[in-house]
């Protein structure tokens, strides 16, 4: 999955739509173990009780931790997947599309989540089906193909991973039915919903998420401002009607 001559120190590609999202805090959360493996277990605790017991031991050395920059394209469509990543900091878009062109956000890794992609290109031995962006200064540990499919004969580790497997299935069918029958203004309002009263994001972020243009998305928005629902700043977006929102994005 993630190309080994990186190393920790590789500055990757960045572009606007891998430009770092304010919602991931890149900083480690103090209460949690600066140690990788205990971070590990303490935000992977359902994943660590269903491993071997000698995880702490076959994760070793060789598995990180892995430290890039913000923007970084840690794995690409149709390239062999180099591992199963654990992410104890930061966050990784997985977006299926061209990393500089247009595409659309499948979802997103964070600490304590797991990527499918990854899982799925391991059990099936086939090439990657989308790319993975770093939002955030990000740190994780990898888990070798031989070591992951090694665990994968742990029944419970096992289990595990087809459940966590089949909780993402189900969002990703989610975002397959509104990509087929929501108009682009509802899935725009969605988006902007829950995510506080002031949004730090770009347009083209907001276009990357919703795997479309950026002039479409500006368009939209500049309707919502001429409504009164939302507030537009340099990189800012205010919600000042969130009802009205709430309403468009559920408006059938």
């Amino acid at each position: 999955m993630f190309e080994r001559r990186w190393g920790r120190k590789n500055v990757g590609m960045t572009t606007d739509a891998a430009m770092s999202d304010p919602a991931h805090d890149p900083d480690p959360d103090p209460a949690l173990p600066l140690d990788p493996l205990d971070r590990l277990a303490a935000l992977y605790p359902e994943f660590i009780a269903a491993a071997p017991p000698t995880w702490r031991t076959d994760l070793g050395p060789a598995a990180g931790p892995i430290e890039v920059p913000a923007g970084t394209v840690l794995f690409d469509e149709g390239t062999p997947c180099r591992g199963f990543p654990l992410v104890l900091d930061g966050a990784v878009r997985v977006a299926r599309g061209a990393p500089q062109g247009r595409a659309i956000e499948l979802y997103r890794v964070s600490p304590g989540e797991i990527c499918i992609v990854s899982s799925a290109c391991l059990f099936g031995e086939t090439p990657l089906t989308a790319h993975g962006i770093t939002l955030a200064p990000t740190r994780l540990l990898l888990l070798s193909p031989p070591l992951f499919m090694a665990w994968n004969a742990h029944e419970p580790f096992r289990r595990h991973v087809f459940g966590q497997f089949a909780g993402r299935m189900s969002d990703l069918i989610l975002l397959a039915e509104a990509v087929a029958f929501q108009r682009l203004d509802q899935r725009l309002a969605s988006a902007l919903l829950g995510r506080g009263t002031t949004l730090h994001v770009t347009h083209q972020q907001l276009a990357d998420e919703l795997g479309t243009v950026r002039e479409m998305v500006t368009r939209l928005l500049k309707r919502f401002e001429q409504s009164g629902w939302v507030s537009l700043g340099r990189e800012r977006i205010v919600i000042v009607d969130a009802a009205a929102l709430r309403q468009m994005s559920a408006w059938r």
